[in-house]
């Protein structure tokens, strides 16, 4: 008996998700009817899924695949993703140390502590794109590269405002291998695998 077997090219893209959108395509809650959609910005395969999340007010890499198991790799413990993100002051040498060694948030209404993870200052970000956050007389800001291995619900946010340096911007720059590099927001590019 023959039979025809019918081959599934799986699809994997980068996108630079912007300020402002769910990184979802369809939405099914009410309490959400207003928000903003990435179906608003690409016409894709009905079955691409978003890899991970980035909430709301959070911007950059953003992979998206029709590959489960794809997804399941890069959602895994083993993937770094690198975060750069503009903090509320000048950022302390002990509130770097606290970030690093790992500190309490909530999770799930419960007490959790963050896996160690690299933090550093970064001095330079004519990499990250300008978009207006506040005004400077409103005080000094802070960037930093947090890059961490495990993606509880806003845990970047919920660390630093833990030290007492809340996040005013976020974006996400790194995940595992793929970079956002010289993307722009809303920009979208296929990707191997």
């Amino acid at each position: 008996m023959l039979y025809n077997i019918l081959v599934v090219k799986q699809q994997y893209y980068k996108i630079y998700k912007p300020y402002g959108y769910l990184s979802q395509f369809v939405n099914h809650q009410n309490k959400r009817r207003n928000k903003k959609l990435l179906s608003e910005l690409y016409d894709l395969s009905v079955n691409v899924m978003a890899v991970g999340r980035l909430d709301e007010k959070s911007e950059g890499l953003l992979l998206l695949t029709t590959d489960g198991k794809f997804s399941n790799y890069i959602t895994s413990s083993k993937i770094e993703k690198e975060y750069h993100v503009m903090v509320d002051g000048l950022i302390t040498d002990e509130a770097i140390l606290k970030l690093q060694s790992g500190v309490e948030i909530s999770v799930n209404s419960k007490p959790y502590i963050t896996k160690r993870c690299d933090v550093k200052i970064i001095r330079n970000t004519s990499h990250i794109i300008d978009r207006f956050v506040r005004d400077e007389r409103h005080g000094k800001t802070s960037w930093l590269s947090i890059i961490i291995t495990e993606g509880k619900f806003r845990q970047v946010r919920k660390m630093t405002a833990k030290v007492g340096f809340p996040t005013l911007r976020l974006v996400r720059v790194r995940i595992g291998d793929y970079k956002l590099d010289t993307m722009e927001p809303s920009n979208i590019l296929p990707i191997n695998y």
